[in-house]
């Protein structure tokens, strides 16, 4: 079981960009998707989570510019970042919840498995 993100890169602040996760050797449909992200000398945080059924919830540092989607057809997550901020960069994860089925967000790393490898958004002022 692989989780891959990627689209990370360098954005000038007040852009735009869009992380794709893919996932392979086990379909996720059934469990949500979490973002998480961690930047430079600082603790790894929670970003945004979508559920197996499509519903969405955000840190509130974020809310109102990012926006997850997935296409379980694809096994694929996306988070679309809008109106970028300094304060954005940092390497950005995938992580797939352990629960099946789970309809409320959590923000706790432990109840997510496999994490793929980040991507790196570096925002410019």
């Amino acid at each position: 079981v692989q989780l891959q993100a990627s689209g990370g890169g360098l954005v000038q602040f007040g852009g735009r960009v869009t992380l794709s996760c893919a996932a392979s050797g086990r379909t996720f449909s059934g469990y949500g998707m979490g973002w998480f992200r961690q930047a430079p000398g600082k603790e790894r945080e929670f970003v945004s989570f979508i559920s197996y059924s499509g519903s969405t919830y955000y840190a509130d540092s974020v809310k109102g510019r990012f926006t997850g989607s997935r296409d379980n057809a694809k096994n694929m997550a996306y988070l679309q970042m809008n109106t970028l901020k300094p304060e954005d960069t940092a390497v950005y994860s995938c992580a797939v919840d352990r629960r099946l089925g789970r309809t409320y967000v959590t923000i706790n790393p432990n109840d997510y498995d496999y994490w793929g490898q980040g991507t790196l958004v570096t925002v410019s002022s």
